[in-house]
């Protein structure tokens, strides 16, 4: 399918106002209106800005004022036009960055804008990958491409590009923050074919705020039976893919009851491959002799045996493999075992778009960018990618293009004439592929830097016409007379070649006592100063010597293979610690960039409890440890004072602020399960993987961190330590650990063991399974979180155990599982605790099982009553 053009209806949308996420990770763009304007949508309640900064060419307009009714939305009374250059692009740069998935989407209405009644045909790039060609039919059609995309870097470009039949346009570019776990495909981009509102009595369409992610789901109109409710869906709980709520209301079955509800849609390009993605929720009270059960194929596979639907909770099915064939279908047909027809809510449709095409090496996209803004570069192509695509790469560049799927290197930059000042800047450094470099004639000042010696690849050096001085580096010279570097520098008349010579200076006799007399008072204020400042440094640096240096330690680079940083570069990473993650007993965790790659950097603070012991303990330890389910040190720092932990960036935070409540999101049933195998596997690592074994003694949900597929790694090591042999135990003259999570045994006898950790991961087991704290305590007494699940299990309460919130969408079999097991690792005595090996492999059992109760496949083709997804449509636009 090379274009799915949906024509929407415009309409006052209704205001159902349901619990939305805040717009922190929305951008929405209304483009062509006044620079620097702004309003809020009557409509949705999003705030849309102007295009200005996101966009440096093209022209505002706006359509004739004869289409400008009350019931068109206001995004679309402006549009920013591009007259000239072949691609034209916006650079937007998310909160979130790289690695995390967004919904992009643009929408187009011509509106006659040019007064030429003659509706252009252009294409839509994403970076420097087609989106999909857009045409337009008329003047009043509106348009609208919708992707969603993983991010490879921090940036995101959407660009139209001329195909010399019309102006390319663009009315609307809007940006959603999307849940890294939904939309999970090994495919990058996945294009927006199809949503549809099934069983709406209404012509509207529906997005945000009903929509926690802005979808805009269009209403379905069809001869089917329709059920609905007016009893919210997903009150209490959601899943990951969160459909609006007034979508879940209804659903359509087929008028003759004994019939299976079937859907189809013929794409353009019969190559085309499809995600497809149902979901149900049951809208009707069943009574004890009603059962609602069915099978769900598409194209003939199975992809759900004996589905129910929850009542008024969403349950969403999807391919694991892409579809795709001449004519795709759908068919939900009722089991023998079920009394009523089958139902479905809603249906998103995508379709793959393999990028295949890779961009620019992005350490040459990051220093172009840095060349551009330092020196205000202004020409007329350089937006998007500088190399890619090759018919669009930036003027004055020449880049190599490399058939190993390797990414362009940029192999020579010609700013002769660029208009550039000041001095050179060390972004130049960064360009290490670059074969020649041409910056004549332009107004650069300041003497030639020593890091161009450190382009080894340099062969073509021009600097003439500047006003650079000094010397000349020898590096630079010595290639010259080698003849492995043509050298030119002539025209800058306070350069030469000797590396002796200074800029002459001139004499002015008649400042020099005034002067020095200056220069004298200020060297005493300075020194007063500086030994202000070094008494009170040294002060606060005593307190913290007294902790790194009670048992004879030494700063600097421990004995270790691992990244060395100082702490000039830690400062570096985190922007001089500018976005705190959140704190622990070590001190703060920042946010930090290396590389490209986002950071989290744990740094000691003045008044915390553990020190240079607890330090030592984990960067040693990470040292020899590696394993997927364990978080991975990337470096450390160890100066004075300054003791801070370079670990990659978990960007899910801890399973402890999920199951507390303080983040907003609510872990399904099968998240939990999977969370906690992870967290098992980390565990049996390095009780079994090691050697010697390694307990870690503060097991606990906040030492749980989740990434952006919410994959469960262990973390912090400082109180971890190693056995000579595995299976014995240990006097500690110390207990450590966090009260609730505290082996008992450990505890009084001062034995630690391995089974000390599988009893923490009991009660983090059990707080999964619950939702509850490992203490409960009241004015009177504080209840373990053990005893109270146990006496509820005693007496088969197992729907009162698990976690309210998750308003019983669970299978009752696999949650009795989980909490025994919990049960049997929180035991008092450790000889009844089983080992991490023996509680993985129960965990797995739970996983399998559930996926293979809901999940399984077989063969069975069907074929009745048929909706036809391409030839239903909406309502079209007035």
């Amino acid at each position: 399918m090379t274009c799915l053009t949906l024509l929407l209806w415009i309409s006052i949308t209704s205001c159902v106002f349901v619990q939305a996420q805040d717009q922190s990770g929305f951008i929405s763009i209304d483009c062509g209106i006044p620079d620097d304007s702004s309003y809020t949508d009557e409509k949705t309640n999003m705030k849309y800005v102007s295009d200005l900064g996101y966009v440096e060419s093209g022209t505002s307009h706006s359509i004739v004022s004869d289409l400008q009714t009350t019931s068109l939305e206001r995004q679309f009374q402006n549009v920013r036009s591009f007259p000239e250059g072949k691609r034209n692009c916006y650079s937007i740069k998310p909160q979130q960055g790289k690695g995390f998935k967004y919904l992009i989407r643009t929408r187009f209405m011509y509106g006659n804008y040019d007064g030429f009644s003659r509706t252009p045909e252009f294409d839509l790039y994403l970076g420097v990958n087609l989106w999909e060609p857009v045409v337009l039919v008329n003047e009043t059609a509106i348009v609208t491409k919708e992707i969603i995309y993983t991010l490879p870097s921090d940036h995101i470009h959407v660009c139209v590009v001329d195909k010399n039949k019309g102006t390319p346009f663009l009315s609307v570019l809007e940006v959603r923050f999307v849940k890294n776990n939904t939309y999970d495909t090994p495919y990058e981009a996945l294009m927006l074919g199809r949503r549809w509102d099934f069983g709406t009595t209404s012509n509207l369409q529906v997005r945000y705020k009903d929509d926690f992610y802005d979808r805009i789901w269009m209403p379905y109109k069809s001869n089917m039976k329709i059920l609905n409710t007016s009893l919210t869906i997903d009150e209490t709980n959601h899943n990951g893919f969160r459909p609006a709520s007034i979508v879940m209301r209804t659903a359509i079955s087929p008028g003759n009851e004994s019939n299976p509800l079937t859907l189809t849609w013929s794409p353009d390009d019969p190559r085309s491959k499809f995600y497809v993605y149902m979901h149900f929720a049951e809208v009707q009270k069943l009574q004890s002799n009603e059962t609602r059960e069915f099978d769900i194929y598409v194209n003939d596979d199975l992809l759900a045996e004996n589905f129910r639907p929850f009542y008024l909770f969403t349950d969403t099915r999807s391919t694991p493999e892409p579809v795709g064939r001449t004519k795709n279908e759908i068919v939900i047909r009722k089991t023998d075992l079920s009394t009523l027809p089958p139902i479905i809510n809603a249906i998103e449709i995508y379709q793959i778009n393999e990028f295949l095409q890779l961009p620019t090496d992005q350490q040459d996209v990051d220093t172009m960018m840095k060349i551009k803004m330092k020196y205000g570069v202004k020409k007329k192509n350089w937006q998007g990618d500088p190399c890619v695509p090759v018919d669009y790469s930036w003027e004055g560049l020449e880049c190599l293009h490399s058939d190993n799927n390797t990414s362009p290197r940029l192999i020579s930059l010609n700013l002769t004439s660029s208009a550039l000042t000041g001095e050179i800047d060390p972004a130049f450094a960064n360009l290490t592929s670059i074969n020649k470099l041409d910056l004549s004639n332009n107004s650069l000042t300041g003497e030639v830097p020593d890091f161009l010696t450190s382009l080894v690849n340099l062969t073509v050096l021009n600097l003439e016409g500047n006003k650079l001085i000094g010397s000349i580096p020898a590096k630079l010279l010595e290639k010259s007379k080698d003849g492995s570097l043509s050298l030119r520098y002539g025209g800058n008349p306070g350069l030469c070649q000797s590396s002796s010579c200074q800029p002459t200076k001139k004499k002015k006799s008649g400042y020099i006592v005034p002067l020095v007399a200056a220069v004298l008072v200020l060297l005493v204020l300075l020194i007063v100063l500086a030994l202000f400042c070094h008494f009170k440094r040294r002060s606060r640096r005593d307190a913290i010597s007294n902790k790194l240096y009670s048992n004879g330690v030494n700063t600097g680079p421990l004995d270790i293979a691992k990244r060395y940083f100082n702490y000039s570069e830690v400062v570096e990473v985190t922007n001089n610690f500018e976005r705190v993650l959140g704190k622990g007993g070590f001190g703060k965790v920042y946010h930090g960039v290396l590389n490209g790659d986002q950071v989290a950097v744990k740094v000691l603070s003045e008044e915390s409890a553990q020190g240079y012991k607890e330090f030592r303990a984990e960067v040693e330890l990470l040292m020899r440890v590696h394993h997927t389910n364990l978080t991975s040190l990337i470096g450390y720092c160890n100066e004075d004072n300054h003791m801070s932990l370079i670990y990659e960036y978990m960007a899910n935070g801890n399973l402890g602020d999920y199951l507390s409540g303080k983040s907003s999101l609510i872990l399904s049933w099968e998240e939990r399960l999977q969370i906690s195998l992870d967290a098992a596997q980390g565990l049996e690592y390095l009780h079994y993987g090691c050697k010697p074994p390694i307990v870690h003694r503060d097991v606990k949900p906040t030492n749980i961190l989740l990434n952006e597929k919410l994959q469960a790694k262990i973390a912090d090591f400082g109180l971890s330590r190693s056995f000579p042999v595995e299976g014995t135990s240990q006097v500690s003259t110390v207990v450590a650990g966090t009260i609730g999570y505290l082996d008992p045994e450990y505890y009084t006898t001062r034995q630690m063991n391995e089974k000390s950790d599988v009893y923490s991961f009991g009660v983090v087991l059990l707080e999964v399974v619950t939702g509850k704290p490992a203490i409960s305590r009241s004015r009177t007494q504080s209840v373990h979180l053990s005893d109270e699940v146990g006496s509820m299990l005693a007496s088969g309460d197992i729907r009162g155990i698990v976690d309210q919130r998750l308003g019983g969408r669970f299978e009752a079999g696999s949650a009795w599982k989980i909490t025994e097991i919990a049960l049997a690792c929180a035991s008092e005595s450790s000889a009844k605790r089983p080992t991490m090996s023996e509680v993985v492999m129960e965990l797995k059992k739970s996983v399998v099982g559930k996926v293979n109760d809901r999940d399984s496949y077989r063969d069975g083709p069907v074929r009745m009553v048929t909706m036809n997804l391409d030839t239903e449509m909406v309502p079209k636009a007035r």
